[in-house]
């Protein structure tokens, strides 16, 4: 273990680290984290960006660091790690990762194979919140799902239920989304609320989709009121994205519906026994935890059934960080999938 110690980095006691503070991006020199029991450290080598959670914690002046998806080296592991050994690469989800280095508890990295892009592996922790997404819809095999909202998690969601065998309909206002969703495999995609509509009543026979992932991010428009109009009798909605809550109760009556939302990445997040003490979920009781969601995602770009690259619109570095924020702000159109590259 001393000698895993000795490949951390040299004597560096100190590391550069993205925050927000008081609504501004900055570049701060920080210490090195400490490990624990069922910690594992990791050199950062790409930190996907979430535009969506992290530039709401700039826009509502929320102090943190930033970043919670990324690939990085290990460094360091504690003695309560058995299944991590120094050296390999790791896909990280759920601790702030736009920093040199990141510290995990062993629930938030499994291992990446080495055919696997670091790159594409890097948007694993964004990838499990889709994961997790589909597991709140329930479906099964040859069900159909409307996926709306055609950003990163929107794009990752519509992918793995392409792979899961569900209909998918996708559906974006803006028309290069909806280009890289048809290039990535989805047959169906929709530009308009109209075309949605249409194209639900056909393929369901008139009698609606089993599931609506709203993976959009939009307070002015009730789209769970769109929602509720196509699903099926007792079909579900799932509010992935930051969404209007408002919604027509009668409408929701009259097909006995469910609305729910997708919290992260699965059971587990926001435990402080499983996220920082390292205590697992039965197996036999929780069959998806956050990890288990993880190691998932990592498996389908393994095999080829997740297609990432294609997705990423822009890699910057540190240093330049708040240029891939503000790109995200001016450029939605075309901005799609941001890496920091360490």
């Amino acid at each position: 273990h001393e000698k895993q110690r000795e490949n951390r980095g040299g004597n560096s006691t100190a590391m550069k680290a993205a925050r927000s503070a008081n609504g501004k991006v900055e570049i701060a020199d920080i210490p090195m984290p400490e490990m624990n029991e069922t910690s594992v450290l990791a050199k950062t080598e790409y930190s996907a960006l979430s535009t969506g959670t992290e530039l709401m914690l700039l826009r509502k002046r929320i102090d943190a660091y930033l970043g919670y998806s990324g690939t990085g080296i290990v460094t360091d592991v504690g003695p309560g790690v058995t299944n991590i050994r120094v050296g390999q690469r790791v896909a990280c989800y759920g601790v702030p990762t736009h920093a040199e280095y990141f510290l995990a508890n062993k629930h938030h990295v499994t291992i990446v194979p080495d055919h696997v892009d670091p790159q594409e592996a890097a948007f694993a922790g964004i990838g499990s919140i889709a994961v997790q997404a589909l597991r709140q819809a329930d479906l099964r095999f040859g069900e159909t799902v409307v996926v709306l909202g055609l950003g990163i998690l929107g794009q990752l969601a519509g992918q793995i239920a392409r792979a899961a065998a569900y209909r998918v309909i996708a559906a974006d206002l803006m028309e290069d989304r909806c280009l890289m969703a048809v290039e990535s495999g989805i047959n169906v995609v929709c530009r308009t609320i109209e075309e949605v509509s249409e194209t639900v009543r056909q393929l369901t026979g008139g009698y609606g989709a089993d599931c609506v992932l709203i993976c959009a991010s939009s307070k002015s428009e009730r789209l769970i009121d769109k929602a509720l109009e196509w699903i099926r009798d007792r079909g579900k909605v799932v509010i992935v994205g930051d969404t209007n809550t408002e919604f027509e109760r009668d409408a929701l009556f009259a097909k006995e519906a469910s609305i729910t939302v997708s919290r992260a990445g699965g059971p587990g997040r926001y435990d402080p026994s499983y996220e920082k003490e390292g205590r697992d979920y039965p197996y036999g009781y929780v069959r998806w935890t956050l990890h288990r969601n993880l190691c998932e995602f990592i498996r389908l770009l393994s095999e080829g059934l997740v297609r990432v690259k294609p997705l990423i619109t822009g890699i910057y570095e540190l240093n330049d960080i708040d240029k891939a924020y503000q790109s995200s702000i001016h450029s939605p159109q075309t901005n799609m999938g941001t890496l920091i590259q360490f």
